[in-house]
């Protein structure tokens, strides 16, 4: 370990010094930390001021293919992305799902321009999605921390006994000020994620109705039918039906 220790300080002494003598320096601690709170807060002209080019020479070098290199770049940006947007409100299960499509999406490309094209239009992404937010839901933190923990745990059943729990206050409370805040119950919240997260398994994947009841822990299946038609106008079923084959036309 003692020689291992040893063998990075040499390696860190040495990149220091060659940056040095080339002119290559790391983007200032102050910039980076404006452009992640412009993308946190929304704010689409900082984002654009602030968000230099994936191939900028004051990134750094992660690795000597300079495709990889921009790829290491991109996970990292969205990386801390995602986490700054979960601390300003973005709920964690929609903000962690995006941060994979867009690595996924990385993984494929095969040119710098074609990255860095990716890398602006994440970035670009998460800021509308983030002023999106600001604008319908300021949320107080206990209201924000519950739709999130609604999100996670979609595959659970719920209640508003468990999510007071869950935020260490007390059941009323937590009604009153979810209610006033969105202007829905926490069970109509519930009962609403759950349905949208059963239209994309309709949608994305071959799980019969029962599969989908039973994988969203609804007590029944005719219980779920019937809260998917109250929120939809449609049986599980008859969605399937009149939307599958055209969502994956691509005519």
């Amino acid at each position: 370990m003692p020689g291992e220790k040893q063998e990075t300080d040499k390696k860190l002494s040495e990149s220091i010094f060659r940056n040095r003598e080339t002119g290559v320096s790391h983007l200032p601690y102050e910039r980076e930390l404006a452009f992640y709170d412009a993308v946190k807060s929304g704010d689409e002209e900082a984002v654009r001021a602030l968000m230099l080019p994936l191939k900028d020479s004051n990134l750094g070098v992660l690795s000597d293919n300079p495709v990889r290199n921009l790829k290491y770049h991109l996970i990292i940006t969205v990386a801390m992305i995602t986490r700054f947007c979960i601390e300003a409100g973005m709920p964690a299960e929609s903000a962690y799902t995006l941060s994979d499509i867009y690595i996924k999406q990385a993984d494929r490309l095969q040119s710098e321009d074609e990255i860095s094209g990716l890398h602006r239009t994440l970035v670009l992404d998460y800021t509308g999605r983030m002023k999106t937010l600001y604008r319908e839901n300021a949320y107080s933190k206990p209201v924000t921390m519950a739709v999130n923990y609604i999100e996670k745990h979609l595959h659970d059943r719920i209640s508003s006994a468990d999510l007071a729990g869950h935020l260490g206050v007390s059941k009323s409370y937590l009604c009153r000020l979810f209610k006033k805040e969105t202007h829905r119950t926490i069970g109509a919240c519930i009962k609403q994620a759950k349905v949208k997260a059963a239209v994309n398994m309709l949608l994305y994947s071959e799980m019969s109705p029962l599969d989908i009841a039973l994988a969203l822990s609804f007590s029944s299946q005719s219980y779920f039918i019937k809260v998917f038609k109250e929120e939809t106008g449609y049986t599980p079923a008859d969605y399937r039906k009149r939307f599958f084959s055209r969502h994956f036309d691509c005519r």
